[in-house]
């Protein structure tokens, strides 16, 4: 649950994106405000096109609003070079979407391990980190395998451990259970709320799955690039 007493893991003011490299200019986002508190779970729904990946891209620095600001721990990211906020992101973020990313060159645990081996630091830590959190997710008997060798939900599962190895205030996931079935779709969701519980991380998903958004803390709705609280009759249809 969310600690409204603690200061915000991360806070948006005034997102607005437009996208010039088309024809006409296109406004996606209009003066979004989003507060994230420690451990809160946050859902954003919204039909396809409406713009929650453009929304999880600004939150995480992976792109920079048009307008307004992005706060986290703390830091304006708009007003960060890419250099730190990719460092910021590193150290602050989790990403889990609807496909893995695994790099299928590498092992499970090293895959796990990556953005702790991008900062250059000692492998071994890393590493140890990595097959912990492998442990946790069911998967501590698959650390050497390839990502080609692992079942879909085992993938997922691994990007789960992966979004969580650096110990990230905030997980942004991105329809993290859309490309499994219903059975391991579930299992990988339980497994994601009772790590958000266990960890204090906090994390904010966008979905289309009205169910699993049931099952957060707080549902917001994105309709015409606007950010609002879902209505009752919204998580019954469509």
């Amino acid at each position: 649950m969310s600690d409204s007493s603690s200061p915000l893991v991360l806070s948006a003011r005034g997102l607005t994106k437009t996208f010039t490299e088309v024809r006409e200019p296109v406004t996606v986002l209009s003066g979004v405000n989003l507060d994230v508190p420690p451990g809160a779970r946050i859902a954003v729904i919204g039909a396809s096109g409406s713009g929650k990946s453009t929304l999880l891209h600004l939150l995480g620095g992976l792109d920079v609003p048009t307008e307004g600001t992005v706060h986290i721990a703390g830091q304006d990211m708009t007003q960060l070079s890419d250099a730190a906020r990719g460092r910021l992101r590193n150290e602050q973020m989790g990403f889990i979407y609807q496909f893995h990313h695994l790099l299928p060159e590498f092992t499970t645990v090293e895959n796990v391990a990556m953005p702790l081996l991008l900062r250059r630091g000692s492998n071994g830590p890393a590493l140890s980190r990595a097959r912990e959190l492998l442990k946790k997710v069911g998967l501590g008997q698959r650390l050497d395998h390839k990502p080609t060798e692992l079942s879909g939900g085992e993938r997922q599962r691994a990007a789960v451990a992966r979004a969580l190895v650096s110990n990230p205030a905030c997980i942004l996931a991105d329809e993290p259970t859309g490309n499994l079935d219903h059975r391991t779709a579930a299992s990988v969701f339980d497994m994601m709320l009772e790590l958000n519980s266990s960890l204090d991380t906090s994390l904010v998903m966008v979905t289309h799955d009205r169910s699993l958004a049931q099952r957060m803390d707080e549902i917001w709705t994105l309709t015409d690039g606007h950010l609002a609280p879902a209505e009752a009759e919204e998580l019954t249809t469509g």
